[in-house]
């Protein structure tokens, strides 16, 4: 009897154990993918310095998309086909909003934005998320939700302005501010479309169809920004951006993610993106020497707790 119940009591042990360590390797991957993406606009602001916005997206995902493909092969065995006009629309409007919209945004923001000030107003990106899906899903607005926006906007509009909210009435505010703007908006069309592409295709594959639609999209307008005679100048930092933004910011950033998601739910797995912002600041600070400033640390502060109310 006494036999019986230390192998019991051994048997529950290991599985709490393995149960601990498979969520430390969870979590640790999850917190990696919102440094990854953090990382995202310091690489972003090195390679946008000495390439054209379309050349450099379109070599990020060109990378991501090779990545993504042998990963959901070794994972899944073949990528999925997408089979059926509606299903091909969805692809290519994926592609068109959330790789090729948003990135030819995101990298023509941080040829003039600091890293850490383009952060904070993405950070708004569940904000806007969640505006589109009240306007386009019929998702309820609640009151809670209006107060983390006002609260959010609030923040961007301060480190926007670098805490003087009247020069956005003076014209204050660049083209690379209003690139961000755009940046929110397609990456909110990218995430509703999301939701109905992913009833018939996984996560993973969605990401890899998207990535590789998208950059099939930059192609055209990268080579028309030069990009085949601008290439053989390209330094070792920019090569090193690109690595980074099409390995770490996408690849394995995304691949993570979803496998969070996967396992312990959106809700929970989200909590990480609030890493996002803090991380690209600290990174400015530290690899770019851009300026911890008091309205941007102030418009972070606001901005996470804008977000952490509405999508509490």
């Amino acid at each position: 009897m006494a036999s019986d119940c230390t192998a019991h009591y051994n048997t529950a042990f290991s599985l709490q154990s393995a149960l601990w360590r498979f969520l430390v390797i969870l979590y640790l991957k999850l917190l990696l993918a919102a440094f990854f993406w953090g990382g995202t606009f310091v690489a972003g602001r090195i390679g946008a310095a000495h390439a054209g916005p379309f050349a450099l997206a379109f070599l990020r995902f060109t990378l991501a998309t090779a990545i993504l493909v042998w990963h959901i092969r070794r994972r899944e065995g073949a990528l999925p086909r997408v089979s059926g006009s509606r299903n091909i629309l969805f692809v290519l409007l994926l592609g068109a909003t959330g790789i090729f919209a948003y990135n030819a945004l995101f990298f023509t923001a941080l040829q003039t934005i600091p890293a850490g000030r383009a952060a904070v107003v993405v950070a708004n990106n569940p904000i806007v998320i969640a505006l589109g899906a009240a306007l386009f899903l019929g998702e309820p607005l609640t009151r809670r939700k209006c107060i983390g926006i006002a609260i959010s906007v609030c923040g961007a509009l301060v480190a926007v302005t670098r805490g003087d909210p009247v020069s956005f009435l003076q014209g204050g505010v660049s083209w690379g501010d209003v690139a961000l703007v755009g940046c929110l908006a397609s990456w909110a069309a990218y995430s509703l479309l999301g939701k109905k592409a992913m009833s018939s295709l996984s996560p993973l594959a969605a990401v890899t169809w998207s990535c590789a639609s998208g950059a099939c999209m930059l192609l055209p307008f990268a080579l028309h920004e030069g990009m085949l005679d601008a290439i053989t100048t390209y330094t070792p930092d920019v090569w090193a951006s690109i690595f980074y933004l099409g390995m770490f910011g996408t690849a394995l950033g995304f691949t993570w993610f979803y496998e969070g998601v996967d396992r312990i739910g959106a809700a929970k797995a989200g909590v990480f993106i609030n890493f996002v912002p803090i991380t690209a600041i600290l990174s400015g600070w530290l690899f770019l020497g851009e300026p911890l400033s008091p309205s941007l640390i102030l418009g972070a502060a606001l901005v996470l707790t804008g977000v952490y109310t509405a999508n509490r």
